[in-house]
């Protein structure tokens, strides 16, 4: 770095964006992470309480769609078809482009939906309970973004 200032320069800015992708890449791992936080509660309440023994494994994950598309119309206002057919150039689904308020959000939403399942909410209430708490609690979540930016 002390023979060319024009080196040192272009160090410093390939270190600065190195730094970035890294914290791009942490910042996607952990709001992966988050999102899988209550899955596991969600689906056991679902294999639990609305899988009947004898479905196929086909109907089995018909249910379960069906339960997923349950959340993304609470919090996103779409099914899962719906915005692949609307961005069919992006990869993945809808909550691969979520934020983390979303998935913060649809994270709670997992646990909510799984205690409404096992209490025997059917699903035309529960979503509608559940979009009332997305409201809710993005509504809470961006006025608390919005306070750190303030500062």
């Amino acid at each position: 770095m002390w023979i060319s200032a024009k080196f040192q320069l272009l160090l410093v800015k390939e270190f600065q964006r190195l730094k970035e992708e890294e914290q791009k890449a942490l910042c996607w791992s952990a709001k992966r992470e988050l999102a899988k936080i209550n899955y596991h509660i969600h689906i056991d309440a679902i294999k639990q309480h609305l899988i009947p023994a004898e479905l196929t494994p086909q109907q089995v994950s018909v249910i379960y769609a069906s339960e997923a598309d349950v959340l993304n119309m609470a919090l996103f206002g779409m099914m899962a078809t719906a915005w692949r057919e609307a961005n069919p150039a992006l990869k993945g689904n809808i909550r691969d482009y979520a934020t983390i308020n979303e998935l913060i959000c649809l994270s709670n939403m997992e646990n909510i939906n799984a205690v409404l399942i096992n209490e025997g909410f059917p699903q035309r209430e529960r979503l509608i309970k559940l979009n009332k708490i997305a409201i809710q609690q993005m509504s809470v979540l961006q006025d608390v973004e919005n306070r750190k930016l303030l500062r």
